[in-house]
């Protein structure tokens, strides 16, 4: 399955359903935070109206998800 196209508002929303605290904001970049079993990781977020796929796959690096998790998870949002 193919990654969806998403904004920066779109992923905000995803990831604090999922327990991710907004930290701060630094011009069009929002750092959202999670603690884990894994340990904490920190996801930096980009408000732009269309992120770039490479940019989503380091975004779900950053937290520490497989694609195929995110997958799942994005389709029960």
């Amino acid at each position: 399955m193919r990654l969806p196209v998403v904004s920066g508002k779109e992923l905000l929303k995803f990831f604090s359903k999922h327990e991710f605290k907004v930290i701060r904001q630094r011009g069009s970049h929002i750092s959202v935070y999670k603690k884990t079993e894994k340990g904490h990781c920190i996801v930096v977020i980009p408000d732009k109206k269309e992120v770039n796929k490479k940019t989503l796959r380091s975004i779900i690096r950053q937290a520490k998800l497989t694609r195929e998790e995110f997958l799942e998870l994005w389709e029960r949002r």
